[in-house]
């Protein structure tokens, strides 16, 4: 059940799964490459998806991709493929599935070329959080110039469903762009 005494942003459902993100995940920074790669990961399963839907599943993506272990999946063959599209605890999408062995493989390259997969895309906002100042949901765009950039670069770099939109998401989710409301109790943080 929704707290009352807590204000949260508009987005937010009385489900409990998606207050407990809400409230300890959305928009707190992330620099822990393994984190990261999933919240890319998750972000571009969800394209034309609820997010809500993605929460439910997560679970089940940890377990079928090796806890989103870069090194692991960048490995995965047409067997694993085939087990991962017959199981219905993920996304079963042929083209987002390929897309993860892939982004796997441009992750694993970023990571040697940068020392970590954080020190790359912090850069894209000088290294600390842009601290939006958003009245209502209304406000918040779907996309941005620095959202925009990153996409580019990400798919110059070999990355699938990583859209300026995805980009933009994944921003908010590891705490790139602070896009609480300012009525919200997270907000503050």
């Amino acid at each position: 059940m929704k707290n009352t005494n807590k204000i949260r942003c508009a987005w937010v459902n009385d489900s409990p799964l998606y207050i407990d993100y809400h409230d300890q995940e959305w928009g707190r920074p992330i620099h822990d490459d393994r984190l990261l790669f999933e919240f890319l990961i998750l972000e571009g399963a969800q394209a034309g998806l609820s997010w809500l839907t993605i929460l439910k599943k997560r679970d089940n993506y940890r377990a079928c991709f090796d806890n989103f272990d870069a090194q692991l999946i960048a490995k995965y063959n047409q067997r694993k493929i085939n087990a991962l599209l017959k199981n219905e605890g993920i996304i079963r999408n042929k083209l987002k599935i390929q897309s993860t062995i892939t982004n796997a493989k441009a992750f694993l390259q970023i990571k040697k070329e940068y020392g970590s997969f954080a020190n790359y895309i912090w850069q894209f906002v000088e290294e600390k959080p842009i601290k939006n100042h958003w009245k209502n949901l209304k406000e918040i765009p779907a996309q941005t110039a620095i959202s925009d950039k990153l996409s580019k670069d990400l798919k110059k770099r070999g990355f699938k469903f990583v859209g300026s939109t995805i980009c933009y998401a994944f921003m908010q989710a590891v705490g790139m762009v602070n896009d609480h409301t300012v009525d919200c109790f997270c907000y503050k943080n």
